[in-house]
Protein backbone atom coordinates (compact mmCIF):
# COMPACT_ATOMS: atom_id res chain seq x y z
CA UNK A 1 0.00 0.00 0.00
CA UNK A 2 1.81 3.28 -0.81
CA UNK A 3 0.67 6.50 1.25
CA UNK A 4 2.46 9.12 -1.25
CA UNK A 5 -0.64 11.66 -1.09
CA UNK A 6 -0.44 15.35 -0.91
CA UNK A 7 -3.95 15.41 0.32
CA UNK A 8 -6.80 13.24 1.79
CA UNK A 9 -8.83 13.90 -1.63
CA UNK A 10 -6.03 11.39 -2.99
CA UNK A 11 -6.94 8.62 -0.87
CA UNK A 12 -9.45 6.16 -1.61
CA UNK A 13 -10.27 5.67 2.28
CA UNK A 14 -11.67 8.86 2.22
CA UNK A 15 -13.67 8.70 -1.45
CA UNK A 16 -15.68 6.21 -0.36
CA UNK A 17 -16.08 7.89 3.07
CA UNK A 18 -17.93 10.78 1.45
CA UNK A 19 -19.95 7.92 -0.78
CA UNK A 20 -21.17 6.64 2.75
CA UNK A 21 -22.13 10.03 3.78
CA UNK A 22 -24.02 10.45 0.63
CA UNK A 23 -26.24 7.41 0.78
CA UNK A 24 -26.57 8.20 4.60
CA UNK A 25 -27.80 11.54 3.61
CA UNK A 26 -29.98 10.08 1.05
CA UNK A 27 -31.16 7.33 3.43
CA UNK A 28 -32.35 10.03 6.12
CA UNK A 29 -34.48 12.22 4.14
CA UNK A 30 -36.91 9.01 3.89
CA UNK A 31 -36.72 8.90 7.66
CA UNK A 32 -39.98 10.21 9.41
CA UNK A 33 -39.78 14.11 9.72
CA UNK A 34 -39.93 13.21 13.55
CA UNK A 35 -36.85 12.11 13.56
CA UNK A 36 -34.93 15.26 12.23
CA UNK A 37 -33.16 15.72 15.73
CA UNK A 38 -32.64 11.60 16.45
CA UNK A 39 -31.44 9.18 14.54
CA UNK A 40 -31.13 11.25 11.26
CA UNK A 41 -29.07 13.92 12.98
CA UNK A 42 -26.95 11.14 14.94
CA UNK A 43 -26.34 9.15 11.41
CA UNK A 44 -25.52 12.06 9.55
CA UNK A 45 -23.26 13.38 11.94
CA UNK A 46 -21.03 10.14 11.85
CA UNK A 47 -21.44 9.58 8.41
CA UNK A 48 -19.52 13.50 7.91
CA UNK A 49 -17.14 12.50 11.18
CA UNK A 50 -15.92 9.50 9.01
CA UNK A 51 -14.74 11.36 6.09
CA UNK A 52 -14.12 14.49 8.17
CA UNK A 53 -11.33 12.90 10.31
CA UNK A 54 -9.92 10.51 7.60
CA UNK A 55 -9.19 14.45 6.07
CA UNK A 56 -8.00 16.10 9.59
CA UNK A 57 -5.53 13.20 10.32
CA UNK A 58 -3.97 13.04 7.21
CA UNK A 59 -3.51 16.57 6.72
CA UNK A 60 -1.79 16.81 10.19
CA UNK A 61 1.80 15.61 8.42
CA UNK A 62 2.10 13.73 11.78
CA UNK A 63 1.73 9.22 11.60
CA UNK A 64 0.30 9.24 14.72
CA UNK A 65 -2.08 11.78 14.62
CA UNK A 66 -3.27 10.41 11.68
CA UNK A 67 -3.57 6.70 13.45
CA UNK A 68 -5.06 8.52 16.32
CA UNK A 69 -8.11 10.36 14.27
CA UNK A 70 -8.22 7.35 12.10
CA UNK A 71 -9.11 5.41 15.44
CA UNK A 72 -12.20 8.19 15.68
CA UNK A 73 -12.88 6.80 12.01
CA UNK A 74 -13.88 3.54 13.06
CA UNK A 75 -15.47 4.78 15.80
CA UNK A 76 -17.79 6.60 14.04
CA UNK A 77 -18.30 3.53 11.83
CA UNK A 78 -19.58 1.06 14.61
CA UNK A 79 -21.86 4.12 15.62
CA UNK A 80 -23.24 4.20 11.94
CA UNK A 81 -24.17 0.52 12.47
CA UNK A 82 -25.46 0.60 15.75
CA UNK A 83 -27.89 3.55 14.19
CA UNK A 84 -28.99 1.37 10.87
CA UNK A 85 -29.53 -1.43 13.03
CA UNK A 86 -31.38 0.52 15.35
CA UNK A 87 -33.58 2.35 11.88
CA UNK A 88 -34.51 -1.07 10.44
CA UNK A 89 -35.93 -2.55 13.99
CA UNK A 90 -38.06 0.24 14.53
CA UNK A 91 -38.95 -0.55 10.40
CA UNK A 92 -37.10 2.53 8.90
CA UNK A 93 -34.85 0.66 6.82
CA UNK A 94 -34.99 -2.73 4.77
CA UNK A 95 -33.09 -5.52 4.92
CA UNK A 96 -32.03 -4.53 1.65
CA UNK A 97 -30.87 -1.39 2.13
CA UNK A 98 -29.19 -2.39 5.78
CA UNK A 99 -27.14 -5.33 3.88
CA UNK A 100 -25.80 -2.69 1.44
CA UNK A 101 -24.86 -0.38 3.80
CA UNK A 102 -22.96 -2.91 6.10
CA UNK A 103 -21.33 -3.85 3.19
CA UNK A 104 -19.71 -0.39 2.57
CA UNK A 105 -18.97 0.00 6.72
CA UNK A 106 -17.45 -3.25 6.74
CA UNK A 107 -15.50 -2.13 3.35
CA UNK A 108 -14.56 0.96 4.98
CA UNK A 109 -13.38 -0.81 7.99
CA UNK A 110 -11.59 -2.86 6.68
CA UNK A 111 -9.36 0.31 4.25
CA UNK A 112 -9.25 1.96 7.98
CA UNK A 113 -7.53 -0.68 9.73
CA UNK A 114 -5.08 -1.43 6.74
CA UNK A 115 -4.12 1.60 6.64
CA UNK A 116 -3.48 2.06 10.05
CA UNK A 117 -1.28 -1.27 9.99
CA UNK A 118 0.39 0.55 7.04
CA UNK A 119 1.08 3.74 9.22
CA UNK A 120 2.09 1.42 12.27
CA UNK A 121 4.69 -0.18 10.56
CA UNK A 122 6.49 2.70 9.23
CA UNK A 123 6.44 4.67 12.15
Amino acid sequence: MVIKSNSYRDLEVWRKAITLAKNIYELTDAFPKKEMFGLSSQLTRNGVSVASNIAEGQARNSRREFLYFLNISLGSLAEIETQITIAKEIGYLSDEIQNRLFLLTDELTGMIKGLMNHLKQNI
